[in-house]
């Protein structure tokens, strides 16, 4: 194979990373690819047999040592829901006394129930208590 095919193959497989949902697993073959393009440029009568050799063993090592990394840079942390406690919520619509209604809370919509004893208006700034599954328990602050 020629030096350019396996650049073409890395891109391509760089491509199919940006298409997949984050694995971080065909980024590695498209730099094998092309760590084996580069050193089939540099020496252009290497043996196909070694080619193939050269981009398992670069995309396999590549994995090990960088997929762990990438990952937890790139993860998405979802955060945990004692995190959302004592934070503040701004009731979308009136809830009455042990009342559920809508409210927001960083940029999200959520049920909530009305824990005081007395009713949040809309537009009311709330103290998030705790969580019932997805429910937040609010009280007017």
């Amino acid at each position: 194979m020629g030096w350019w095919m396996w650049f073409v193959l890395g891109l391509l497989l760089l491509a199919g990373e940006l298409l997949t949902p984050g694995g971080f697993y065909i980024l590695f073959f498209g730099l094998g690819a092309m760590a084996t393009g580069l050193l089939v440029s540099l020496f252009p009568d290497m043996p196909a047999w070694i080619q193939w050799l050269l981009f398992t063993l670069f995309s396999v090592a590549a994995m090990l040592v960088l997929r762990r990394r990438l990952k937890a840079r790139f993860s998405r942390s979802t955060g945990r829901v004692d995190s959302l406690l004592d934070d503040t919520a701004v009731a979308m619509e009136d809830i009455g006394v042990d009342q559920i209604g809508k409210a927001e809370l960083r940029g999200s919509a959520w049920s909530a129930r009305n824990a005081g004893d007395q009713p949040i208006a809309k537009g009311q700034r709330c103290r998030v208590e705790k969580m019932e599954g997805l429910m937040l328990i609010i009280r007017r602050t």
